[in-house]
Order: structure tokens, then C-alpha cells, then sequence
């Protein structure tokens, strides 16, 4: 009875050191992991001393010249753009349109809010438009404004975004037609027509010329003759 307790005892013991042993060495590789996981993230955000700051270059529309949009059913906006120089992806980046007056207008159908690393959304003013009667759309012009995660205000950091608002755009509404028979008229052209032909020192000048075209004309017959 005494050897069978020391062997159960000796058992216990053998078991309990490889129970240990297991531990520890999942300790051990549980520890490893989470160094190589630690080491893998910081080498993924590793921004080189001389880097500077990401930035956002405008794809489309293009930026040589102001792109102007209709308000109307069936027409949408594509902005997009390209990275350069960004060592730290942010989480989201907000998209919104500043009109000339001051109003601001979230831009995209998620309310300016998209995925940090999308280059690009669409817009439909019209849809806007009509979801928000309350703060209309102005046929005006507009910047463009993409920030990321610290704000439209962000200093310039290395590595991270920094705030662009580059690009220029304008919105306009579309007149409906009116006919010719329907008594359309250009106001403005009949007007410049009017003070074009009523003003007496262009009178005068048409005068001057007609009388030196038909004097240099009968000298010529008068030369030839």
C-alpha cells in the first residue's frame, strides 16, 4: 500500500512537471508571437527620417481649369486622386464641398465620410439636392476639402495626411428652354445692339472711314486714268 501511494505520488509529480513544461512553452511561444506581431506593425508605420508629409494629388476633374457641374437629375460628380508619400493609412477620410458663400455640403453618399484608403467617390448634387430642401445647393463655386483622421486642420507630420483643398469646381442650374415663338428675347444682346448703334463718336468714326475709303478710291481712277 505504501509503494502504490508513492507511485500515484511519483505519477503526480510527473504529470504536474509536464504540465509545467507545457505551460511554459506556450507562454514562451505566445510571447514570441506577440513580439513578431509587435515588430511587424511598428516595421509596417516605420517612417523614414527624411520623409515628408502624405500627400493628395488630385486625379479628376482635372486641375488645369475650372470643371463646371449641372444640378440635375441623372448628373454625378467622380473626384479622384492619388497618394503620394503616405506612410500611415488613415482610418477615414472626410470629403466635403465649401460653396464661395461660407455653406459647407457633405460630399458622397455616406455624408463625406469614406475608407481612409479610397481614391476616389462619387457625388450626385441633384440627390442631394432634393434630400435636403432645407440647405440647398447655391449655383456657385466651390473648394474641394479631404482630410483624414486629425482633422481639415492638421499640421504637416511626416509620413502622415495632410489636409488638401486644391481643387476649385463650380455647380450651376440649367434654365428651362424657352422658344423663340414663346417671346424669348436676349436682353443683353438687343441692349449692346442699341448703344453700339446709338453712339454718336462711333457715328462719326464710321463716317470718317467711309469718306477716306471713297476719296483714296477716286484718286486711284483719277492715277490711272
Amino acid at each position: 500500500m505504501s509503494y502504490d501511494l508513492q507511485r500515484r505520488q511519483a505519477g503526480g509529480a510527473s504529470q504536474t512537471t509536464v504540465a509545467s513544461v507545457s505551460s511554459a512553452a506556450a507562454s514562451s511561444a505566445s510571447g514570441s508571437v506577440g513580439t513578431a506581431t509587435q515588430t511587424a506593425s511598428a516595421s509596417t508605420t516605420s517612417i523614414p527620417a527624411i520623409a515628408g508629409p502624405g500627400m493628395i494629388t488630385i486625379t479628376q476633374p482635372p486641375m488645369q481649369s475650372t470643371s463646371y457641374y449641372k444640378i440635375a437629375q441623372g448628373e454625378y460628380i467622380t473626384f479622384a486622386w492619388n497618394f503620394t508619400g503616405l506612410y500611415v493609412t488613415p482610418t477615414s477620410l472626410t470629403v466635403s464641398a465649401v460653396c464661395q458663400n461660407g455653406n459647407t455640403y457633405a460630399v458622397g453618399p455616406t455624408n463625406g465620410i469614406i475608407p481612409g484608403d479610397s481614391s476616389s467617390v462619387v457625388w450626385y448634387p441633384y440627390g442631394y439636392q432634393q434630400a435636403n430642401p432645407s440647405a440647398p445647393l447655391d449655383p456657385a463655386s466651390y473648394t474641394l476639402h479631404i482630410w483624414g483622421d486629425d482633422g481639415p486642420s492638421a499640421a504637416a507630420e511626416p509620413g502622415y495626411l495632410e489636409p488638401n483643398s486644391n481643387l476649385i469646381f463650380a455647380l450651376y442650374t440649367p434654365q428651362a428652354y424657352t422658344p423663340l415663338a414663346s417671346g424669348w428675347q436676349c436682353a443683353g444682346c438687343s441692349g449692346a445692339l442699341s448703344q453700339f448703334t446709338a453712339h454718336p463718336a462711333l457715328t462719326g468714326v464710321l463716317a470718317t472711314l467711309v469718306i477716306m475709303f471713297l476719296s483714296g478710291f477716286t484718286t486711284l481712277r483719277r492715277a490711272r486714268n
